[in-house]
């Protein structure tokens, strides 16, 4: 089944997607953003930078840092950020729904297409 990407720019300076989400959810589950940046693969650099613009975008911080304490837990994704996280989940299924079917169309030509292909000429798909 296809599956929709939803990315939103809201306003002038907010671009949200689905790497930025992540990032937010593997922060909330793992309470750094170190750790949630190794899980994807990014440097701390870009995480700390990506969360930067996040915060500074919003009238509310999505994610707070603190100093000292556990290494491995030092930020957290804020209520308001929660909140921001479950709206775009929403949006995205919602819009995944109301597609479902032209989805499902498309999906079905596609792989009609690359039938029609390779029966033709099996040796050159392409």
């Amino acid at each position: 089944m296809s599956e929709l990407s939803l990315r939103l720019e809201v306003g002038d300076v907010v671009r949200l997607g689905p790497g930025k989400v992540r990032l937010l959810e593997l922060i909330d589950a793992h309470g750094s953003i170190s750790a949630a940046a190794r899980a994807m693969g990014m440097s701390y650099r870009h995480a700390w930078l990506l969360v930067d613009s996040l915060n500074g975008a919003f009238r509310e911080p999505l994610v707070a840092t603190k100093a000292g304490g556990k290494a491995d837990r030092r930020a957290e994704v804020t209520p308001f950020g929660r909140e921001v996280l479950a709206r775009f989940r929403s949006m995205q299924a919602t819009a995944q729904a109301a597609l479902a079917e032209d989805l499902r169309v498309l999906e079905s030509l596609l792989k009609a297409e690359a039938r029609s292909r390779h029966m033709r000429d099996p040796e050159n798909p392409g």
